[in-house]
C-alpha cells in the first residue's frame, strides 16, 4: 500500500517504521504547517496530527476519495460532520481514540465490568490516565471512551468530569509524566474492597501497529467503521 502520514511527530515516525516492516510504502508525510500536498498519490491516509488540523486533514482525504483513519483526539466537535461527509462522498473512515489492539480489548472488558457492577450501588467508580508531557488534551480520548463505555452500560452514571467528583458522575484524574506512552485504570471502590482493571502501554509500537492494521483493513471498503469492525469484536 501507498500510505500518507498526516502528522509526522513521534507517532507518525513509529507508524512509518511499522508500515515499512510490513511491506508498505510511505509516499507522503505532512506536518502541521504543510500545505498544497497531493493526497491522491496515497491508497490510504493515517492521521495522527493535532486537534486544530485533524478535521481539515480528514475532509481533504474524504473529498479526494482516499480512505482515512484518524487517531487524533480533541477534535470530536466536528466528528458528526466527518461522518456525514463520508456517507455523502461514499468514502471510508475510521476514527479511534486508541488503535492499540490491547486497548480495544480493554474497552470491551470495561463495558462488561460496567454491566456487572450496575446493580451494586455500594461501589463508586473512578478513573486515572497517565500520558507523556507532550500530550495536548486532557483527559485522553481513551479515558473519555472508557467513561462513555461505563455510562452506556451502568445505570448509576450519566457523565464524567475532570478532577471532580459529583453525584452520578465519573471523576477522571489526568496526569502528565515524561515518557509515559499511556496508562489507564478503572477502579470500583466500596467500603470493604476495591476492584480495578488497568491497561499499561509499554511503547508506542502497539498504537502504531493497530493503526497500520486498520489502514490495511479499510482499503477497498466504503463506510464509517470502528476498531471493533477491524478486530471483529464487541
Amino acid at each position: 500500500m501507498n500510505i500518507a502520514l498526516l502528522g509526522y511527530g513521534k507517532m507518525g515516525k513509529t507508524i512509518e517504521q511499522i508500515a515499512l516492516k510490513r511491506g508498505h510504502k510511505i509516499v507522503l508525510t505532512v506536518d502541521k504547517d504543510d500545505e498544497g500536498y497531493d493526497i491522491t498519490k496515497a491508497d490510504v491516509a493515517i492521521d495522527f496530527s493535532i486537534p486544530m488540523v485533524a478535521f481539515q486533514n480528514i475532509s481533504n482525504c474524504i473529498n479526494n476519495g482516499v480512505p482515512v483513519i484518524s487517531g487524533t483526539t480533541g477534535w470530536l466537535e466536528h466528528f458528526d460532520k466527518a461522518v456525514a461527509m463520508c456517507h455523502e462522498k461514499q468514502g471510508a473512515f475510521i476514527y479511534a481514540s486508541n488503535f492499540s489492539l490491547g486497548v480495544n480489548i480493554f474497552f470491551e472488558l470495561n463495558k462488561t465490568l460496567a454491566k456487572m457492577m450496575s446493580a451494586l450501588n455500594q461501589y463508586h467508580v473512578s478513573m486515572e490516565e497517565i500520558h507523556h508531557t507532550q500530550k495536548l488534551d486532557a483527559p485522553s480520548g481513551t479515558a473519555i471512551s472508557l467513561a462513555n463505555g461505563i455510562i452506556a452500560n451502568n445505570n448509576n452514571y450519566e457523565a464524567w468530569k475532570l478532577d471532580e467528583a459529583a453525584e452520578r458522575t465519573i471523576p477522571i484524574t489526568a496526569k502528565r509524566i515524561a515518557d509515559v506512552p499511556g496508562t489507564h485504570t478503572v477502579t470500583y471502590q466500596s467500603d470493604v474492597d476495591t476492584i480495578s482493571i488497568e491497561h499499561v502501554a509499554h511503547t508506542r509500537e502497539g498504537f502504531a501497529l493497530g493503526a497500520v492494521i486498520a489502514a490495511e483493513w479499510l482499503v477497498g471498503k466504503t463506510g464509517v467503521f470502528t476498531m471493533n469492525d477491524v478486530l471483529n469484536i464487541g
